[in-house]
């Protein structure tokens, strides 16, 4: 088949890696000029364990098989990455039944070597930490992101697909043999598309002649700011409070030369701005204290920003990540990836190979 694949983030690049591995002629259209510039180039570029989702949901499945797929894929492409493990903390009494809670669904979900330990036993790994309960992940670690595009790029293309930078889609029409998209002005025939848009996803539904409005979910954006910290790192692994609305609280992560940073936080918001407002740094502290006490004054220093393509606000569950295809729209030759936040880097991989299977499963 001619596929195109509509956005060159993590989940793009890998998804037009596995269709071109099958053999099929494979084009990504990328609005920007480089690849991976919106949500996968702004996130904790953490390697998630699958203990926070809901068993049996795409996010649980596609999380624990694309980790085990991600570190093996790192390993065999030489993509800088580091199974450093993690910490869920419970800082006080009230948070030791959710940390249990993550700990029951891990198991559930297959996450291995998971252990509930006291207080003495994370302090035994982390003599900085504070907590009374904490969960250790040791299969959870961090990845250079853009490395890891890179590499499914180069896949990619030595697989004989291609990326088109700076190729904007204004609209697809089902064709009487497959789909004709409309590219900087240009009609294209292809024989299937994917809508990997990240958060151009919903705006690029509309773009689709015909296609039922009431199947295209709302999006709404949970801005997410981080802080760098000065100083020597003071823990060797990942660092979670307990869970918050929305997110995963202001965690502490490490990047692969040591250097520790925060965040995100959740911010909801209307549109789209990555600046990151200083005086965030505020409630960051008050939030690390309560498992860093020794936090130094003035240690944190604006960083990035990044925002989540979420189906559901506040207050509301969190969704699944949707894959929509010909049994939800009814139309063949199209799948429509829809609220592919966290974990999504780490289920890239097995999200690909699922979307390569339905795709061609089909038979167009």
């Amino acid at each position: 088949m001619d596929i195109l694949i509509v956005g060159a983030g993590i989940v793009g690049l890998a998804v037009a890696r596995a269709l071109a591995r099958r053999g099929h002629a494979v084009v990504v259209a990328e609005a920007e000029d480089a690849i991976g510039t919106g949500v996968s180039a702004r996130n904790s570029e953490v390697i998630h364990g699958g203990m926070y989702y809901p068993t049996g949901s795409l996010r649980a499945r596609h999380c624990v098989a694309g980790a085990a797929m991600l570190y093996a894929f790192c390993e065999s492409h030489g993509v800088p990455h580091r199974r450093c493990g993690k910490l869920i903390v419970a800082t006080d009494g009230s948070e030791r039944a959710a940390i249990a809670g993550i700990a029951a669904r891990g198991e559930a979900n297959g996450v291995p070597g998971l252990a509930l330990l006291d207080s003495a036993e994370a302090r035994a790994l982390e003599p900085n930490l504070t907590c009374v309960a904490a969960l250790h992940a040791p299969g959870t670690g961090i990845v250079d992101s853009h490395a890891l595009m890179l590499a499914l790029q180069g896949d990619l293309e030595d697989a004989g697909g291609a990326i088109a930078f700076e190729a904007r889609v204004a609209g697809i029409t089902r064709g009487s043999a497959g789909w004709q998209v409309i590219v900087n002005g240009d009609t294209l025939p292809f024989d299937a598309v994917v809508n990997a848009a990240g958060l151009g996803a919903q705006a690029l539904s509309t773009t689709i002649e015909g296609y039922p409005a009431a199947r295209i979910p709302r999006q709404v954006l949970a801005k997410g700011s981080y802080f760098g910290c000065v100083g020597r790192p003071a823990f060797s692994r990942l660092i979670y409070p307990a869970p918050v609305e929305g997110g995963l609280g202001i965690h502490l992560t490490l990047d692969l030369a040591g250097r520790m940073r925060f965040g995100p936080d959740v911010e909801w918001v209307d549109d789209v701005d990555y600046r990151v407002d200083p005086a965030r740094a505020e409630a960051f502290a008050g939030a690390i204290r309560r498992y860093w006490p020794g936090l130094p004054d003035g240690a944190l220093t604006p960083d990035y920003a990044g925002i989540r393509p979420k189906l559901t606000g506040p207050g509301e569950p969190a969704a699944d990540f949707r894959i929509d295809g010909p049994a939800e729209h009814g139309f063949a030759g199209l799948l429509n990836l829809y609220g592919i936040e966290s974990p999504g880097l780490t289920s890239s991989l097995s999200l690909a190979e699922e979307v390569a299977d339905r795709l061609v499963g089909q038979g167009t």
